[in-house]
């Protein structure tokens, strides 16, 4: 499918439910679970549902003013894309056509360490700016020869994720053959092989693309590019401490990001360690179950930063008002994985396209709906927030200006 009519796809549930249609179960439900029970992954949409607006009526909007930046860039509306691995699993166009699809919607792209494309490729794909987020797998050798070809690629920022000491228990991938997929015997692949082929589409389009990628950007040296299957091990031993801040510092001397963060205390020792903006992240409910989900996470972390680095939020956003109410709130823009890799999934270049279509209009709508002109007049005033949060918003708000 590489043409998604507006009448049809009117929203990013629309795209999940064509994802479904045309990927196997076990490369869907990567995507689209979460850890454990998925009380994380559920609770960071509802939260946002929980939030009420509070518009101003009577009020002409002629025009709304969208764009914003971070980190020094300019972006056509308050939204990056942000990493997703295994993309090329989803769709052979992977990370290349997600990029160029950021690019050509006037923002940003983040590319993860667990990409089957090069990331000089993708990096050449976008017109507008590109993140790299490093994982320390394959050690801290590789890690720098990442760095050196990103720095050199022009990534302009490097994003650290800081929450995955060890991979979260993802139960839907075990069921589904995952493992088998990516490392087992023939044999092992059997039981799970008529889900495969009753995605034809999704296949033909896997073995023509050579079967199972290796992961291009983490390069052993003496080895090469690390086979796919390796990566569920090696995430095991490269756990982030921030001592290794440090040495990631000296290697690369652009901006760093913060992914990961819930808790002030983090937040604080981030800016401390010379972070220039934090995720607001839960992994997207992937990693730790039943934590905060992100947007009630964010004032805490506000809170905290007070104003010394820029905050994004991660986790959750499947509408424009999702973004509107995580600015209400104090970010400086969010991230959206699942928003857009479900239509990767669903259409590769087109699907990414008609997901930044939508979560762009629907921004814009909710604006107008507000009465409110620019994302730079947005403010708490436009919410109304569940009870027992807005007497914890009060609270830290107070004790950051103490």
């Amino acid at each position: 499918m590489s043409r998604l009519s507006p009448s049809r796809v009117v929203n990013i549930a629309d795209l999940r439910k064509i994802a479904e249609r045309r990927v196997p179960r076990v490369v869907f439900d990567y995507l689209d679970g979460g850890a454990e029970g998925e009380c994380t992954l559920r609770e960071n949409c509802r939260a946002f549902e929980s939030i009420l607006f509070r518009p101003r009526q009577a009020v002409r909007v002629p025009e709304c003013e969208l764009r914003t930046s971070v980190l020094g860039s300019e972006i056509s509306f308050p939204l990056m894309l942000a990493p997703v691995g295994y993309s090329r699993m989803m769709h052979t166009g992977g990370e290349v056509v997600a990029a160029r699809a950021a690019g050509e919607a006037g923002t940003g792209y983040i590319l993860s360490t667990i990409s089957g494309h090069k990331m000089e490729h993708v990096r050449a794909a976008t017109s507008k700016f590109a993140w790299y987020q490093l994982y320390l797998v394959g050690g801290r050798e590789a890690a720098e020869g990442a760095i050196e070809r990103a720095r050199n690629a022009g990534f302009s920022a490097l994003v650290i994720t800081i929450d995955t000491a060890v991979a979260g228990q993802r139960e839907r991938d075990p069921r589904n053959g995952m493992s088998e997929l990516l490392s087992g015997s023939i044999f092992a692949k059997l039981p799970f092989l008529p889900n495969i082929l009753s995605r034809p589409g999704w296949l033909l389009d896997f073995l023509r693309d050579g079967g199972l990628p290796k992961l291009e950007n983490i390069v052993i040296p003496g080895k090469g590019p690390m086979p796919l299957v390796d990566v569920g091990y090696s995430l095991s031993r490269s756990a982030v401490s921030w001592d290794d801040l440090r040495w990631i510092r000296q290697s690369w001397p652009g901006p760093i990001v913060i992914k990961g963060v819930l808790i002030g205390d983090d937040a604080r020792r981030a800016v401390d360690e010379g972070a220039a903006a934090v995720v607001v992240s839960n992994h997207g409910g992937r990693q730790l179950d039943c934590v905060f989900p992100t947007i009630r996470a964010l004032p805490e972390i506000v809170a905290a930063v007070n104003g010394q680095a820029e905050i994004l939020l991660d986790g959750g956003v499947r509408r424009g008002g999702d973004v509107v109410k995580a600015l209400c709130l104090g970010a400086r823009a969010v991230l959206v994985g699942r928003a857009y890799a479900y239509g990767l999934a669903a259409a590769g270049y087109a699907g990414v396209k008609r997901a930044l279509e939508i979560l762009r209009a629907d921004v814009e709508r909710t604006m107008r709906l507000l009465g409110c002109a620019s994302v730079h007049e947005l403010n708490s005033s436009y919410l109304e927030l569940p009870r027992d949060w807005a007497g914890r918003h009060s609270e830290l708000v107070s004790r950051a200006h103490q």
